[in-house]
C-alpha cells in the first residue's frame, strides 16, 4: 500500500458516517437506499460518501444499472492496521518504562507524583 493509498484510507475513515457505512457493509452488501435508511440524509449524500469509500478502495459496487449494491473491501483496512501496528513497540516500550518507574517509586516508599491539576479539597473562593 502506497502512502497515497494510506492517506485515502485514513481520509475516508475520518468521517463517522463513512465508518458507520463500513460497519453496515461488514454485515453484507447493501444498496444506497439501505445504507441511507439509518441517516437523516439524501440518497445523493450517501452516494457521495460511497464515492469517497470507493476511491479509497474500501467499497466496491455492483455493475447492474438498476441494482448496484455496495460491498466492503477490507484490504485497505488491513494495510492501515499493519501501519498502526508498527507503533506497538513504541507503546510497549513507553508503558514498560512507566511501569519500571512506578515500581521503583513503590520500592522506595515514595508517593506517586502529584500534578497541579489534581482536584484539591479547597473551598471555592468564587462560590
Amino acid at each position: 500500500m502506497t502512502n497515497d493509498q494510506l492517506s485515502r484510507t485514513f481520509g475516508a475513515l475520518a468521517d463517522p458516517t463513512r465508518r458507520s457505512i463500513l460497519s453496515r457493509l461488514a454485515a453484507g452488501e447493501a444498496t444506497v437506499g439501505e445504507l441511507a435508511a439509518p441517516f437523516d440524509m439524501t440518497f445523493a449524500a450517501v452516494s457521495k460518501h460511497l464515492r469517497v469509500l470507493e476511491n479509497a478502495g474500501l467499497v466496491s459496487r455492483g455493475k447492474d444499472a438498476q441494482y448496484r449494491p455496495a460491498r466492503l473491501d477490507a484490504r485497505p483496512l488491513a494495510a492501515a492496521s499493519q501501519w498502526i501496528g508498527e507503533y506497538a513497540q513504541f507503546w510497549d516500550d513507553s508503558l514498560g518504562a512507566l511501569d519500571h518507574y512506578l515500581n521503583a517509586l513503590q520500592q522506595l516508599g515514595a508517593p506517586p507524583p502529584q500534578h497541579d491539576d489534581t482536584p484539591q479539597d479547597k473551598e471555592n473562593p468564587h462560590g
